[in-house]
């Protein structure tokens, strides 16, 4: 059974860094396709960023357009963890942080973690 667990999360002014972890265990997951979401208080889920392999050493990051420039994802496969460093925070970046994986042929995230939660302060 594939487990996903975020940690990372807390309390930091605007204009400030987080970064976020997502540990995989019951299965390597190297090639599979990883992503972060985010729902903040009365909205709905919504993509940040995610990560694929796209054969050999290399894979490629799309990203949510209100994150791009600010958000890296990253894994590190020795580790079956997947990063996403948040830089120049914003308040509205406030939300609780979930991370994905993608283990079925259909390319549906089916594997979610439990989240951490995100707080930006004006």
């Amino acid at each position: 059974q594939v487990q996903l667990v975020e940690s990372g999360g807390g309390l930091v002014q605007a204009g400030g860094s987080l970064r976020l972890s997502c540990a995989a265990s019951g299965r390597t997951l190297s090639r599979d396709a990883m992503g972060w979401f985010r729902q903040a208080p009365g909205a709905e889920r919504e993509f940040v960023a995610a990560i694929r392999w796209t054969g050999g050493f290399r894979y490629s990051a799309d990203y949510a357009d209100s994150v791009k420039g600010r958000f890296t994802i990253s894994r590190d496969n020795a580790k079956n963890t997947v990063y996403l460093q948040m830089n120049s925070l914003k308040p509205e970046d406030t939300a609780v942080y979930y991370c994905a994986a993608v283990l079925n042929r259909g390319g549906t995230y089916d594997y979610w973690g439990q989240g951490t939660q995100v707080t930006v302060s004006s």
